[in-house]
């Protein structure tokens, strides 16, 4: 019996065949597709958070449909292909798991991320004595990363060499003093720009807490903005029943069945 990703792999060289094949799929780049890929990626979070399996099964088949585009696209030029790129990670899991497939022993799962970032940063230390320059701490956070992820990661790299706070509470102490600086730029009537760079010095602390406190940001956010969609919708419902739309209400109406809808949450209604 033929197995499914043989099958997939099949299909993938019939579309980018130039006999036959698929026009759209002729056109595409490694930078056209990668926009898809972003995409897919989210698609398979948004499952997941929504705790859909069956949507999950899909949105993880169209993920591995982008590793399968873009490595038919790398055999067309007779770089690598699919077989190469499963080699590749098969060997580095089982160089980075060394309790798993080797004699080293950990003790918990924070022991074993800890080895994990070891093991990780040995690799960009020998990937710089490779290319003849000094290795950094920061190096390998790439820049295409959301902005609230890629502050964590940096964040997490500075701490593995002690550059951190000691203690949640100097976090919130740095947060008050951000707030206070965009507070004075926007009573200042200052320009955009220096507005913008508090706001991104605020942001960038209020990550900076998420970490300490061993909340992930990005999910943080993404269940206030699900709850904010929620009681918004309640709203909107709530004026239906009197013929009324958002538009036609005044702020202060909107605000009191924002907080009816909390209420309603809280099973206090």
């Amino acid at each position: 019996m033929t197995r499914n990703i043989d099958r997939l792999l099949d299909v993938m060289a019939r579309l980018r065949n130039p006999d036959g094949g698929c026009p759209w799929d002729l056109e595409q780049t490694y930078r056209s597709i990668a926009p898809h890929t972003i995409e897919e990626a989210y698609e398979v979070a948004d499952a997941i958070e929504k705790d859909d399996k069956v949507a999950l099964r899909e949105e993880l088949g169209d993920l591995l449909f982008q590793v399968v585009y873009y490595s038919q696209m790398a055999r067309e030029e007779g770089l690598f292909d699919f077989d190469e790129v499963a080699g590749v990670i098969t060997d580095k899991m089982i160089r980075r798991h060394p309790h798993v497939f080797g004699p080293e022993e950990v003790k918990s799962s924070d022991h074993q991320t800890s080895r994990w970032e070891d093991h990780k940063a040995a690799e960009r230390a020998a990937k710089a004595a490779e290319e003849g320059r000094a290795p950094s701490a920061l190096e390998g956070v790439i820049a295409g990363l959301p902005a609230l992820t890629r502050a964590l990661k940096l964040q997490n790299r500075a701490a593995r060499v002690g550059f951190d706070w000691t203690d949640a509470r100097d976090i919130l102490d740095k947060i008050e003093e951000e707030v206070r600086e965009l507070r004075a730029e926007m009573d200042a009537g200052s320009a955009q720009e220096r507005v913008a760079d508090e706001l991104g010095d605020l942001l960038f602390a209020l990550v900076n807490l998420a970490r300490r406190l061993k909340v992930e940001p990005e999910a943080a956010l993404r269940g206030t903005n699900a709850k904010f969609e929620r009681r918004f919708h309640r709203i909107e419902a709530l004026l239906s029943t009197v013929g009324r739309k958002p538009q036609d209400a005044t702020l202060d109406e909107m605000e009191a069945l924002w907080q009816q809808a909390k209420r309603e949450e809280r099973g206090e209604a």
